[in-house]
Parts: C-alpha cells; sequence; structure tokens
C-alpha cells in the first residue's frame, strides 16, 4: 500500500476542496495549532491521502510548495474514479485549472490532469492499472 502524503499553507480550505471538487471522504482530521491542521486522512474508494498544514519542522522543511517550485511538482496523485467527466464538470465548476484536457486514452481510461487550491497536480481517471478499468 502507497499513501501519498501531502501539505498545503491552508490545509482546511484544501480539505474541504478536495472533499467537495474530487469527491474525497473525511477520514480523520487532528487539528494543530490555531487553524493549521496537524494531521488529515481522506479516502477516495480504497485509495487514501495524508495531508497536514505546511510546517517549519524536521520534516516539513524536506517538502517544498509548487509555488515554491515554479509550479512545478516531484510526485504527483492518480485517483481512479467511476466516472471521469462527472469529477471533470466539478473541477471545471471549481475554477481549477485544468492543465491536460480531459480525453480517452490508447491503452484505455478516461481521464484529465488539473491543479488543485494551492497548485498540487493530480490526475483524475477512469483507468485502473490493477484491471477495473
Amino acid at each position: 500500500m502507497i499513501i501519498p502524503c501531502l501539505h498545503y499553507y491552508n490545509a482546511p480550505a484544501a480539505i474541504d476542496w478536495l472533499c467537495r471538487v474530487f469527491g474525497f471522504d473525511r477520514h480523520l482530521i487532528v487539528p494543530g495549532e490555531g487553524e493549521k491542521i496537524a494531521h488529515a486522512e481522506l479516502t477516495c474508494g480504497t485509495g487514501m491521502v495524508m495531508l497536514g498544514s505546511k510546517s517549519d519542522n524536521e520534516y516539513g522543511r524536506l517538502i517544498k510548495q509548487p509555488s515554491e517550485l515554479d509550479g512545478c511538482e516531484t510526485m504527483t496523485a492518480y485517483v481512479v474514479v467511476p466516472d471521469a467527466d462527472v469529477v471533470y464538470a466539478r473541477v471545471r465548476a471549481a475554477g481549477a485549472e485544468v492543465v491536460i484536457d480531459i480525453k480517452t486514452e490508447d491503452y484505455g481510461g478516461r481521464g484529465f490532469t488539473c491543479r488543485d487550491l494551492e497548485g498540487h497536480l493530480w490526475t483524475i481517471g477512469t483507468y485502473d492499472p490493477r484491471g477495473k478499468h
């Protein structure tokens, strides 16, 4: 099992956005000091991402935000959904930047790539490499 982990400047807003737009569910939210999130777990089907507020600690100093890297990422997450067009419509309605438009891939599945509210790249699609296309 692999669980992607992300940091956000405004983790509470990111949690709300990821749940509303991508369809994640809140599994566990651990508040931190002030308006920060010490740790959060969001689920989507059998998948999960963990996230928290950007922090200036031993681990946090190893992580850069897309805004600190001219919008670039060194790792992205792929979310398998039953209907990419439904999520695509929510992403467009939320005003998110779609960087690769929705399309059907030659190898199967349909998907697109977009940025979330803090610039992290996400690919959303129906292709399931475990054999459930």
